[in-house]
């Protein structure tokens, strides 16, 4: 059984009521209880009518998805991946090993002898010519270089320094003193400017404050944040309510299904069992007895008899055939036959006549 009323508060180990988070009010015990009774009387059809989809749809992929799944699967590795594999297998490999080793025999031995005997020899000649040419060129580059450096030095550098030393810093420090003095200027210009901001920002502070800021706060304080409790003990309460439907939902559910279960075994499952051991097996058993076992002697008897008549034709046949073919063409010439054991024989009485001749001296 499953207990609707409000579970007692839990106590400490000294006996003190430990308060739960979020203490519940009266709010809380007036909605409860009629909130879970009407969450289950809507919850229940619904957890029926899911139980038996669920039963329906393991029924279902027990005994229709799944043989067709692993039919389709095998139909699957029928049509596309053996042919695929043979044809990998017997086929591309074969081929690719035989391109291969074409490419390696036409192009590849001939590209390793060019480079070998031919390009390699001719890099290191260009590679010589070009390092005496580049030494020839470095030389060049070098008094090059030292004759430009002179000229730049002395036609460049030393009348930039003068015009640096005599001219530019002058000029630059006239312009750091007035540069300095207009900073002093737009410093005093900003804290001005700055003080009058502040002044206005501070005006528009206590404006925003006043007349929007604190009336929020309040609204927020005094309206919604009750608001928002009473709705969230609603909501809390309506959740814990279908949570405890559904699984109320469940047990009488699956009370109804053990209960139809049972009714459909007491009604026609086991009358059909009854049936099938009581009536249809010794009638199979009969049948099988006085019919098909003597069909099937009576078949494989005459089966029997029709293979030895085959037989006897297909050796008249053959019979008839080779008469034919004697005479025709007459009697076939067999080769001599080879006694192997005359060897033997004729070596027996070499050695009889040698000892008679030795018993006679």
């Amino acid at each position: 059984m499953v207990d609707l009323e409000k579970a007692p508060p839990a106590r400490s180990p000294e006996g003190e009521p430990v308060p739960r988070a979020g203490g519940e009010g009266c709010l809380v015990v007036a909605v409860r209880l009629p909130v879970r009774i009407v969450a289950l009387v809507l919850v229940l059809p619904v957890r029926m009518a899911w139980d038996a989809l669920v039963v329906a749809g393991r029924f279902l992929r027990d005994t229709v998805l799944r043989p067709v799944g692993r039919a389709l699967a095998w139909l699957g590795r029928a049509l596309f991946v053996w042919p695929l594999v043979g044809l990998w297998r017997y086929v591309v490999v074969p081929v690719a090993k035989g391109v291969g080793w074409l490419a390696n025999v036409l192009l590849v031995v001939p590209a390793v002898w060019v480079y070998r005997w031919v390009l390699t020899p001719v890099g290191r000649a260009l590679a010589w010519c070009c390092a005496g040419v580049g030494a020839v060129l470095t030389a060049l580059g070098r008094g090059l270089y030292a004759g430009l450096a002179w000229l730049a030095r002395y036609l460049v550098v030393v009348p930039a320094g003068w015009l640096y030393a005599w001219v530019l810093t002058p000029i630059g420090h006239l312009l750091a003193w007035c540069g300095r003095g207009l900073a002093r200027c737009g410093r005093g210009v900003l804290w001005c400017l700055g003080k009058v901001v502040t002044g206005i920002g501070a005006v528009l502070y206590w404006t925003v404050r006043i007349l929007l800021v604190l009336p929020a706060l309040a609204v927020w304080r005094w309206v919604l944040a009750p608001v928002g409790r009473a709705l969230a003990v609603v909501g809390r309460e309506l959740l814990d309510a279908l949570g405890h439907a559904w699984r109320i939902a469940g047990h009488l559910s699956r009370a109804v299904g053990r209960a139809l279960a049972a009714l459909f075994r007491w009604t026609v499952a086991e009358p059909a069992r009854w049936v099938y051991r009581s009536v249809l097996t010794p009638v199979g058993h009969a049948v099988r007895d006085t019919v098909l076992r003597p069909l099937a002697e009576a078949a494989r008897a005459a089966g029997r008899a029709g293979r030895q008549a085959l037989r006897s034709a297909r050796l008249s046949v053959r019979q008839a055939r080779a008469d034919l073919r004697r005479t025709l063409f007459g009697e076939p010439e067999r080769p001599p036959s080879v006694d192997r054991r005359e060897p033997s024989g004729a070596k027996a009485r070499t050695l009889g006549s040698s000892t008679t001749a030795l018993t006679k001296d």
